[in-house]
């Protein structure tokens, strides 16, 4: 089964739980895949639906940042409530040595030896690493890499 049909399940799963933040959540999600694919009129592959994923979850993270700043602790939890029902349907996302090692053989793989190449370097990450490590994090090591 697809991420795309998991969710549409899982949509129909939490309206029979009554679990209104998990539908509503998930229905989000769902009109993003759907403007996608009214949009561009094709499928949603499953790795559209990481990006979609990953875009939502930063989003929720952004909004929570700023309820907190707003001193909105009953807009945080229920920021904390849809960031971790987005979570469950992500990739589990790579520590630090698994991320470093990758890094290092995709810098082999391209024979990047200086700054100049971090362009490249960063391209073929994103393709390999997909959604399991946040581009910051890769821009950081590759940096101290590269260095």
């Amino acid at each position: 089964m697809n991420l795309n049909m998991q969710i549409k399940s899982d949509i129909k799963d939490a309206m029979r739980a009554k679990d209104t933040v998990k539908r509503n959540t998930l229905r989000n999600i769902q009109a993003a895949v759907k403007q996608i694919e009214v949009d561009e009129r094709r499928e949603v592959t499953d790795t559209d639906m990481e990006a979609i994923l990953v875009k939502y979850l930063k989003q929720r993270e952004d909004a929570k940042v700023q309820f907190a700043d707003a001193n909105r602790e009953d807009l945080v939890e229920k920021e904390d409530l849809e960031i971790a029902i987005v979570k469950v349907y992500l990739p589990e996302p790579m520590d630090d040595t698994e991320l470093e090692s990758t890094l290092k053989e995709i810098i082999t793989l391209l024979d990047a030896k200086s700054m100049k190449d971090m362009g490249k370097v960063m391209a073929e990450a994103k393709k390999v690493i997909g959604s399991r490590a946040d581009g910051g994090r890769i821009n950081t090591v590759v940096k101290k890499l590269l260095s």
